[in-house]
């Protein structure tokens, strides 16, 4: 096995520090977080962007005086929850593109999104929801979206580097159940379910890396990183609090630990197959975090200390665990 990981799937409830983490590795020295951290230069992908596209969605189709397709309301949850699927299929797809190095040039950015989307929504075995609108619709609805759809697709071309020799590839996203479920969570939520919607080219090279964060203290970071000028932005986008409470009030990661084949794995049955994907725990229950949010001009001595110290011990573990599957 190469001295690096391949590909992190980067895993936490909202506000935990997954995207700080992103961000604190992206400004060092690639020989140092090779040797700490066992990463080479990452390569990103995250189902956020599409989150915030299908809110926007919803937001123009309702300014119109149309039902929303995807959300109940722009504080509340998906109509649909087979839509935790919809976001997997998307990161698969991106990945396929990332490996095989496609790069597209639609007429239309927003258009393109929107059959993305519908592709999607029927692989998680959702009927299409935006072809279905009528063509003057979802054509004003694409004029309203292009340039947000532009810079997305080119954001997603710019983060293909020339090959990916040497590089990590990390998957961010959140998933969770209802405050008080018992476990395990039941599909489409949580974990367990989405881990099982991952391709098996990523599931056969994947380890996981937790931020290990209670959800109360969730609810706080997500207050504190809220700036509503800036809802598409990874580190300051704000969850509503009933998505909080109804999506992300508890997750199944100790279930799926503590129910593992093996130890210091989850086990996910998918494919026709038994993939023990090697999982460790980066602490951030006492916050390590959100000082990266600040200009890094700002950033303290001990502080810096604290979250490199504790990215090495997390990291060091699964490259460890990783060795052995």
């Amino acid at each position: 096995m190469a001295e690096i990981l391949d590909c992190v799937l980067l895993l936490a409830l909202p506000a935990s520090g997954k995207s700080e983490v992103r961000r604190y590795m992206a400004r060092l020295d690639e020989d140092e977080c090779r040797r700490d951290f066992h990463m080479g230069p990452t390569v990103q992908l995250d189902d956020f962007p599409y989150v915030h596209m299908m809110r926007r969605i919803d937001d123009e189709l309702e300014g119109i005086g149309m039902d929303r397709i995807y959300f109940q309301s722009a504080e509340k949850s998906f109509k649909e929850p087979k839509d935790w699927g919809t976001l997997v299929e998307m990161v698969n797809e991106d990945y396929e593109d990332l490996l095989a190095g496609k790069m597209f040039e639609p007429k239309s950015a927003a258009m393109n999104l929107f059959h993305r989307l519908d592709q999607a929504s029927q692989k998680a075995m959702i009927q299409p929801r935006l072809s279905a609108l009528d063509p003057d619709t979802l054509a004003g609805l694409a004029g309203k979206l292009e340039a947000e759809a532009t810079k997305m697709l080119k954001e997603k071309h710019d983060s293909h580097p020339e090959d990916l020799q040497g590089k990590t590839i990390v998957i961010e996203f959140a998933r969770g159940g209802r405050d008080g479920s018992s476990m395990p969570l039941q599909a489409p939520y949580g974990y367990g379910y989405s881990l099982s919607q991952l391709s098996a080219s990523i599931l056969k090279k994947a380890s996981i890396l937790y931020i290990w964060t209670t959800p109360k203290e969730s609810r706080r970071k997500n207050v504190a990183r809220t700036d509503p000028d800036d809802p598409g932005s990874i580190l300051h986008h704000g969850v509503p609090l009933d998505v909080m409470m109804n999506d992300y009030g508890c997750d199944d990661m100790d279930w799926l630990e503590q129910n593992a084949v093996k130890p210091g794995t989850v086990t996910i049955e998918a494919w026709g197959k038994t993939f023990n994907i090697p999982v460790a725990r980066f602490d951030n229950r006492v916050d390590r975090t959100s000082f990266i949010r600040n200009d890094p001009s700002e950033w303290k001595p001990d502080e810096i200390k604290a979250i490199h110290a504790g990215l090495r011990e997390a990291l060091e573990k699964l490259y460890s665990l990783a060795k052995k599957t």
